[in-house]
């Protein structure tokens, strides 16, 4: 079941209600479980066996780390956590890219290789909860935390509903201890957590859905297309992802909120950034993260020299490319934005953080900033050609290049900009939907000091109310028309 289904909105109101009923802790997280796996077995219930699995693994080797004191042995438990984790992403999700290409390579030196690819159905959230059962272990072999001996806790940690099939990718030392908590519930909490959940709603539905059409229109049929048309879809390709996947976060930190647990900020306006180190400080921050904790700082992190630091970054890039995909395409789109990174990265100079206000504390930005953020989006949109042809199973190199060639060849010419002019004309949920997003952006300009644009506590109570009732209503009327699945589920 997905967040923006009736489906889901009963089985919330029914967990939350039993959950708050139990009061005892041990119940809470007994019912925690059982519904988590339940969500879970909707979309398939052998994936089920998968997850308890990993989790089983990554529990009995926390376990025996709490009493290996050899530092061979423990490296020898933490290795094989690390080797089943990575072991079952590998085979579920890269089996069929890499035997594919094993192929190809054998076939061009002249062997004859028989067939090798299997017929695998990828397990819906496997990129996330194996890597937060594997910073589990890690953290525990580098005694960050004591593991934990009591299972329910521990499979409460790996498999929490909200977050479960797109995170954020949380930490053990933060999440895990809420579990072992008693908890009660606080009003000025969960209505903020139904107020994040409604922004989320209102994103997914009214803005990502429909500006998936609009890519899909165009991006379905580039040689058709014009370079205005092709550009005007990239952006909203480049919103479209970043409304479908906050979207999801949100929800997931709002129902979390519900039931009394905090989970990370997972984006802080990324798209106001004013470089691409700044940007992937604020998008994805649950994977930025992790990817700078047990890859970027394990192989040296900044302590070393320019070329061995620009070598950490582009490897750390490569592998969240990977991690997104089993393409060439992610690959070539990670190692592009490791790139991009270098710049900033390889100065001296102190980096804005993702809790700091993007776009400077001015109501407006001033010409510099405005000029830094309107580039660091560009170049962003550009990278997400590459990320949208991975995404699409048909899609080659040939249809970047030529999206690419086609906006840059006529980017200044009158009959492109006439057939978008025409396009939209004829199309009226089109220009609807971008006025949307104008709006959107705006809000989120206004609210940028803010966890989330819905964050209204100066506002009177009548105001706030007048506002989330338009909210709904323009969810229901805009958002009912279209419907499709997150993005990230395929992640």
């Amino acid at each position: 079941m997905t967040f923006t289904t009736v489906t889901f909105v009963v089985f919330l109101a029914l967990v939350f209600a039993l959950y708050w009923i139990a009061r005892r802790r041990t119940l809470q997280n007994l019912l925690l479980v059982a519904a988590s796996y339940f969500f879970y077995a909707w979309w398939d219930w052998r994936f089920c066996f998968l997850m308890l699995s990993s989790s089983l693994v990554d529990y009995s080797v926390g376990l025996g780390l709490n009493v290996t004191k050899g530092r061979a042995r423990r490296r020898l438990l933490l290795l094989t956590s690390i080797v089943c984790n990575l072991g079952l992403l590998g085979f579920f999700k890269y089996y069929g890219f890499f035997a594919a290409n094993l192929q190809a390579l054998t076939t061009a030196i002249g062997w004859r290789l028989d067939e090798l690819t299997l017929r695998l159905i990828l397990p819906v959230g496997i990129s996330f909860y194996t890597f937060q059962t594997m910073s589990y272990t890690i953290d525990v072999y580098r005694g960050r935390l004591r593991a934990t001996a009591n299972l329910i806790d521990y499979c409460c940690y790996v498999s929490f509903f909200p977050q479960l099939v797109a995170g954020p990718i949380e930490r053990a030392t933060r999440l895990l201890p809420q579990f072992t908590r008693p908890r009660t519930f606080d009003y000025a909490t969960a209505a903020d957590g139904c107020r994040q959940i409604l922004w989320g709603f209102f994103k997914k539905m009214v803005l990502a859905d429909n500006l998936g059409a609009i890519v899909d229109s165009i991006y379905n049929n580039p040689q058709a297309a014009t370079g205005p048309q092709l550009a005007l879809a990239t952006v909203c390709f480049a919103y479209q992802i970043y409304c479908d996947f906050s979207a999801y976060s949100d929800i997931a930190i709002g129902t979390a909120k519900l039931f009394g647990i905090r989970l990370m900020r997972n984006f802080a306006y990324p798209y106001f950034s004013q470089n691409l180190e700044e940007f992937w400080r604020r998008w994805h921050i649950s994977l930025s993260t992790w990817f700078r904790d047990y890859v970027y700082i394990p192989l040296g992190g900044s302590r070393v020299g320019r070329p061995r630091k620009a070598f950490n970054a582009i490897v750390t890039f490569l592998l969240s490319g990977l991690w997104h995909g089993a393409s060439w395409s992610f690959v070539a789109w990670g190692a592009a934005n490791g790139v991009g990174v270098l710049p900033r990265l390889l100065r001296r100079g102190k980096a804005l953080k993702a809790a700091d206000t993007p776009g400077g504390a001015g109501f407006l930005p001033t010409a510099g900033a405005l000029g830094r953020m309107l580039l660091t989006f560009a170049i962003t949109c550009l990278l997400w050609v590459l990320f949208r042809a991975a995404t699409i199973p048909d899609a080659t190199w040939n249809q970047a290049l030529l999206i690419y060639r086609s906006m840059f060849a006529e980017a200044f010419s009158p009959a492109g900009y006439q057939a978008l002019w025409r396009m939209l004309a004829e199309e009226g949920w089109m220009r609807r939907t971008l006025y949307f997003l104008a709006g959107f952006v705006g809000i989120e300009w206004l609210q940028r000091r803010r966890e989330h644009a819905l964050s209204l506590d100066r506002w009177p109570p009548w105001a706030r109310w007048a506002l989330y009732t338009l909210i709904i209503w323009v969810t229901l009327d805009v958002g009912t028309r279209v419907s499709g699945a997150f993005l990230y589920f395929q992640f």
